[in-house]
Order: C-alpha cells, then sequence, then structure tokens
C-alpha cells in the first residue's frame, strides 16, 4: 500500500465513523470500478431508479451499468426525446426507490455540501426517494463545513459554469463573486447533517472524481 492510499483508508474510516453517527450507511471503496459494483450491490431487482446531475456518476459508469440491468425500472433524463419529457423525470424522481447523486464537498466531520441551480437534485437528496446513495471521490473531503461551501463555490460551481458555457462571473474569471447573475448556479445551498430515517448511504472513493 503507498502512502497515499494508506492515507486515504485511514481518512475513509474517520468519515464512515462520523457518517454512520449522522445515522448514514457508509462504505469505502479504493477503486470506482469497485464503488460501481457497491452502488449495484445496494440496489435490489425490481427497484425505480435515478439520478441527479453528475460527472462523478457518469464518468464512473455507472449509469451504465444500472442499465445493463434488465432487473430495474431506470428513469435517465438524458434519453427523454423532449424538454417536457426530462421535466417529467426530473418530478418522477421524488417517487423512486433509489436516487443517486455525488456531492460538491463533504466535510471531514461527515456534513455533505452541494450547490445547485435549478434545485431538482437538493430537493430529491432532502425529500422524496426512499433511499439516497451518493458516490464521492476523496478529492471532495474539505475540513470543515465552511471550508466545503467554500470549495463547492470556488472549485465546483466554476467549473460547472464553464461546462454549461454560461455567463457568470465566475465562468470569466474562475474565482466566486457570489454573484446575482441570472445565470447563476448557486441559487441553492445544501447541507445534510444528518439522515432522518436513515434514507442516505455514501459510497467514498479513493480516488479523484467530479469537480
Amino acid at each position: 500500500m503507498t502512502p497515499k492510499e494508506s492515507r486515504n483508508e485511514r481518512l475513509a474510516q474517520h468519515l464512515i465513523r462520523h457518517l454512520e453517527r449522522r445515522n448514514m450507511s457508509a462504505y469505502y471503496c479504493p477503486t470506482a470500478k469497485e464503488a460501481v459494483s457497491k452502488v449495484v450491490e445496494l440496489i435490489p431487482d425490481g427497484s425505480s431508479v435515478t439520478w441527479g446531475g453528475s460527472m462523478t456518476l457518469r464518468d464512473m459508469g455507472i449509469p451504465a451499468a444500472l442499465h445493463a440491468r434488465n432487473s430495474l425500472d431506470v428513469m435517465d433524463r438524458d434519453l427523454a426525446a423532449s424538454r417536457d419529457e426530462a421535466q417529467e423525470i426530473y418530478r418522477k424522481a421524488f417517487t423512486a426507490d433509489y436516487y443517486l447523486s455525488s456531492a460538491n464537498a463533504i466535510s471531514e466531520d461527515g456534513v455533505i455540501v452541494n450547490i445547485d441551480g435549478t434545485g431538482n437534485r437538493v430537493a430529491a437528496i432532502t425529500f422524496g426517494p426512499k433511499h439516497v446513495i451518493f458516490v464521492i471521490g476523496l478529492n471532495k473531503v474539505a475540513q470543515t463545513a465552511e471550508a466545503a461551501l467554500a470549495r463547492a463555490r470556488s472549485t465546483a460551481s466554476p467549473i460547472n459554469a464553464a461546462r454549461f458555457d454560461i455567463k457568470t462571473p465566475c465562468h470569466t474569471d474562475g474565482v466566486c463573486h457570489n454573484c446575482n447573475s441570472p445565470e447563476c448556479v448557486c441559487n441553492h445551498i445544501h447541507f445534510l447533517r444528518n439522515s432522518p430515517g436513515k434514507r442516505h448511504t455514501v459510497i467514498l472513493v479513493g480516488e479523484s472524481w467530479g469537480y
């Protein structure tokens, strides 16, 4: 085991202890391949499943793995034939058995931070789907909840603004301006501190994924 792998293992176990204190189930997977297998393992046959916008999930191949499970009812907005159909999938997400997401950041004591433009993702994380599974690379870990928010606003949001090619100040210079731009991607800021009913599961990945 390399020094980095050893540190990641210890950090993950530290996070798992704090997440469990927050009434969440948590697992550590050193690689993306293991994380994909864990997601597939956690979702029973016959379940309905969907996910929020996440480069982590897409780049790891999780949607493809779920589509390969013919026993699942997969609601994939990327396959929608129209914007209206995509909007309907957004709404159906609240009735899903399983909702998947990543996170913009997570604090060392287990607070999960997400920022949304439209709010559909943080709304589903908060209420609706029976189970929520997060897949979070250890590159998203910040020391405190405040540092996690700073990471979300100063790192994830400017990159997403560039990805969507929208007209925000952070797209211009890569720096958060705490703006009120009409195309702002930071309209809804969400802190998950505890999981009522133990709805939330976190899969930590010992690699860098997403923004």
